[in-house]
């Protein structure tokens, strides 16, 4: 749950900063809320699922840039 839609009253789940930013590339503070408050619910979504297992396979200290999804830029243009 994002801090700004109250995550810190219920509790936080330490990520590794390249999941973090996987998360946020894909997805905004209100979705993040609505619907994808949990562990369980971020890696049933379909995108989530492809990104963890291919970082999965990487070292510890892995770090590469995140960018925006297109649909996420798009969708921030129309505002």
């Amino acid at each position: 749950m994002p801090r700004l839609k109250g995550g810190t009253h219920k509790g936080t789940v330490r990520l590794h900063q390249i999941c973090h930013s996987a998360i946020h590339a894909r997805f905004s503070e209100a979705e993040l809320a609505r619907h994808l408050h949990d562990i369980e619910a971020l890696r049933s979504d379909p995108e989530i699922a492809s990104f963890i297992a291919w970082v999965a396979g990487k070292p510890p200290s892995f770090h590469a840039p995140t960018r925006m999804t297109k649909a996420r830029r798009d969708a921030r243009k129309e505002r």
